[in-house]
């Protein structure tokens, strides 16, 4: 006999019977629950004083038999019963009220979250007679912002063309859908900001969000901005607003939620276990991104250690938003689970990892006391990621390393000889650009690279100053200097893409910055930096001497 699940703790056995019997009932397709089923569950409900949910298929078969409490069930896990794009689970879930209630809170926010076919709730009388039967389901039209659509009906009139109802309601959903081939494998990205920062910043975090996801390849479909007095510890969100993200997510084809902050790893247990759909945060993006840009071994190792170190405490449980990191990690062993074997895994690949980092750091050490001999002076170009430092490394050294218009376009450091007009040689080297709130996994990782800047003479702290929001940017490149101990180093504020900008403006910010501004397209306008490198270096040189 198949399993009761919930609160069986305490029925006679007689009772028990009763609820096992009832996977043998089958309802027809075209009723949403038989009159004689009605009547037993509202009988056996009213006799227990607990709830009784079923939850039936499209072919009318009672797939589990809940038993909650007083006031609620609890639905179990139906994620084996998947959803296509454009379609809802397949299942509906009927069960009891005891007080007299309608569909409650909860019942709608179950119904959109597991995109059940219908939630419907049976009014019980005291004694134990079905009264009323209220039905809801998703509203394809969402009129008004309404996200349901609810009737009542007697227990003897059920037969109310239940198949055929659904069938509409996916069409309906389809004709809805935005045009996109559903079969082109593409993520489709929602964005979520749940922030208690003023609007402005809520908005620019997510303005850059937006860039990160489309830098990923991911294409987004909506965004979501909710301004709260406080955080959900649990879910950042209510889960109210969590239902009707899952209904958009199912009209507008979503299949990838991104939250604009880091979950931590019982958030996203909480969230995934509410919603059908694969979540990842701003870290998580900011990996995946790095993990699709590294070309060198170091590189790769880097990216892979972070990742790693990001995933170590997120392997709590299954569940599908670590999916872009668990892939290729695991197997099964005698005596150990899955999940086991991955954190041991992981464990021992970090270790090897880092052993490998330190010979990178090893190596990078022989390279300096290379250059020391030598007595190049070295410059770094820092700044925040797409500042444009290696257009500028490429115009100045008539080099061609890679330089995109996307964020974290190049993420390998790379170096260049330079020299100036007066018969000075320098290095000057491109690193990885800067992002608010960069993923300390990250700066653990990049420890090698972000090291070689503290052998620098002077840095180039490159600044896009066409960008809305070049002067936080800056702010953010000044705290990871300041994390990594730099600001002791001579930097030169270069202030980039003078021609996007006025020349009000121009001069209004190289006075409040101290800066040379150019266009690091145009080599003419370069000089000037050129110069001030050689003076600034010069100046280093006989203050050591």
């Amino acid at each position: 006999m198949k399993k009761i699940f919930g609160n069986t703790g305490g029925l006679k056995s007689n009772q028990i019977r009763r609820l096992e019997n009832l996977y043998k009932r089958r309802t027809p397709p075209d009723f949403l629950l038989t009159p004689e089923i009605t009547l037993d569950i509202s009988r056996l409900s009213r006799e227990i004083s607990r709830q009784i949910g079923l939850i039936l298929n499209r072919a009318g078969s009672i797939i589990f038999v809940i038993v909650g409490d007083h006031q609620k069930i609890e639905i179990p896990d139906t994620s084996d019963y998947r959803v296509a794009p454009g379609r809802l689970r397949g299942l509906r879930c009927i069960h009891t009220h005891l007080s007299n209630e309608a569909l409650t809170l909860d019942d709608l926010t179950d119904l959109a979250l597991l995109k059940l076919d219908i939630m419907a709730s049976i009014l019980v009388t005291p004694e134990g007679l079905p009264h009323e039967v209220h039905m809801g389901h998703i509203a394809p039209q969402q009129n008004a912002g309404e996200f349901y659509h609810t009737e009542v009906y007697k227990p003897n009139e059920l037969d109310i063309g239940c198949l055929d109802l659904i069938h509409a309601l996916e069409t309906e959903i389809s004709r809805t859908f935005v045009s996109q081939d559903a079969e082109t494998g593409e993520e489709r990205a929602l964005l979520v900001s749940v922030t208690t920062d003023s609007r402005q910043q809520a908005e620019e975090s997510l303005d850059e969000l937006k860039e990160l996801t489309e830098s990923c390849g991911i294409e987004v479909a909506d965004i979501i901005l909710q301004h709260r007095k406080k955080i959900d510890s649990r879910f950042l969100m209510g889960r109210g607003k969590l239902s009707e993200l899952s209904i958009l997510a199912l009209f507008k084809r979503i299949t990838l939620v991104i939250f604009d902050t880091e979950l931590n790893p019982a958030q996203i247990r909480s969230i995934t276990n509410q919603v059908d759909l694969k979540i990842i945060d701003r870290t998580q993006l900011i990996l995946d991104i790095f993990a699709q840009r590294a070309q060198s071994r170091e590189g790769k190792l880097q990216v892979e250690l972070a990742q790693l170190k990001y995933l170590l405490p997120r392997l709590i449980t299954k569940n599908t938003a670590m999916s872009r990191l668990t892939g290729g990690i695991g197997g099964r062993g005698p005596g150990e689970t899955k999940l086991e074997i991955n954190r041991r895994r992981v464990r021992d690949r970090i270790v090897n990892l880092e052993k490998a980092l330190e010979q990178v750091r090893k190596q990078r050490k022989q390279q300096k006391a290379k250059r020391n001999k030598y007595n190049l002076p070295v410059i770094s170009i820092v700044g925040y990621t797409n500042a444009g430092k290696s257009t500028l490394l490429n115009t100045l050294t008539k080099s061609n390393v890679l330089a995109e218009s996307r964020l974290f376009a190049t993420l390998d450091p790379s170096s260049r000889r330079l020299r100036f007009p007066r018969d000075m040689e320098v290095i000057i080297t491109d690193t990885v650009g800067f992002i608010r709130n960069l993923p300390k996994e990250l700066m653990v990782a990049f420890r090698a690279t972000l090291e070689e800047l503290e052998s620098a003479d002077l840095l180039l702290h490159v600044i896009d100053m066409s960008s809305p929001r070049f002067e936080d940017q800056i702010k953010s490149v000044e705290k990871i200097l300041d994390d990594l101990d730099l600001r002791k180093v001579p930097a030169l504020y270069v202030l980039n893409k003078q021609d996007l900008v006025s020349d009000e403006e121009v001069e209004r910010y190289c006075r409040k910055y101290n800066a040379i501004s150019i266009s690091a397209t145009q080599a003419a306008t370069l000089d000037p930096v050129i110069e001030k490198m050689e003076s600034m270096l010069t100046r280093v040189s006989f203050s050591g001497s």
